[in-house]
């Protein structure tokens, strides 16, 4: 079965998510992540929406973090505010985001592209991404990669990363242990180093190579001497992401 690089990202993407544990999910492709991950290999994974919605059994797809199938068989149609707090407590295991721009630190930018008072792309904004980037344990990032978002300046930090590099979090008074852990973009999926906390390959997408890697960033990335290859999708997980993929996320 033959399958383009989107549907290879968000199955990379819901690979990463384990049982039995709990995700902030943001909307488009994270929420298609998380729900082809509950539906093939994570049964128990608990999705969290900024509308309230906690621990939904989603039918179909939402449009959104508002849509009522956030709801759906939940164990609470909870608040803004009680899932924001939830995150602020230290119960959300993941956080799952989209984003326009990133650095080398995994600060991502969702606000404006130029100036923020006089803008040349005006971008949603926050909404709950600030905090999930603050104060879930991990941060997942699903995005393109090119020379332009892949930035080695952020025109607007929406949500922190590690920041100016390592101990900045914590210095700014963000809770110790919590940051981006893995980027996922159609070249490949990149985590982040434990020393200088800035971007490293952690895999190649099939058909992709390191020269590929470089040419679409406009920061250096660590490469390592040894570069696993993502495994490629099976038929019956590229069957499941399409039925569920209604409004055509990774056609686009």
């Amino acid at each position: 079965m033959s399958y383009n690089m989107r549907e290879v990202m968000v199955i990379a993407a819901g690979k990463l998510l384990e049982n039995n544990k709990s995700v902030f999910v943001g909307t488009g492709m994270p929420m298609l992540a998380v729900l082809w991950a509950q539906k093939v290999h994570a049964p128990n994974l608990i999705m969290v929406f900024e509308a309230g919605g906690i621990a939904p059994r989603m039918p179909l797809l939402p449009v959104s973090v508002g849509d009522s199938r956030t709801f759906h068989k939940a164990v609470s149609a909870s608040s803004m505010h009680d899932v924001m707090s939830l995150a602020q407590s230290g119960y959300m295991d993941y956080g799952f985001l989209g984003g326009a721009q990133i650095d080398v630190y995994g600060n991502l930018n969702t606000t404006v592209i130029g100036d923020h008072e006089h803008p040349k792309t005006r971008l949603p904004g926050s909404g709950g991404s600030n905090d999930v980037g603050s104060f879930c344990w991990q941060t997942l990032i699903i995005m393109r990669q090119d020379k332009r978002k892949f930035a080695a300046t952020l025109d607007y930090i929406t949500s922190p990363g590690f920041l100016t590099g390592p101990q900045a979090r914590e210095k700014s008074g963000l809770p110790k242990g919590g940051g981006p852990w893995r980027v996922i973009t159609q070249l490949g999926v990149y985590g982040f180093d434990d020393t200088t906390k800035k971007m490293k390959l952690i895999s190649l997408h099939p058909g992709i190579k390191t020269e590929d890697i470089l040419e679409n960033s406009s920061f250096p990335i660590i490469i390592p001497d040894q570069i696993p290859t993502t495994q490629e999708p099976t038929e019956e997980e590229l069957k499941t992401l399409r039925d569920l993929d209604m409004f055509n996320i990774t056609r686009r």
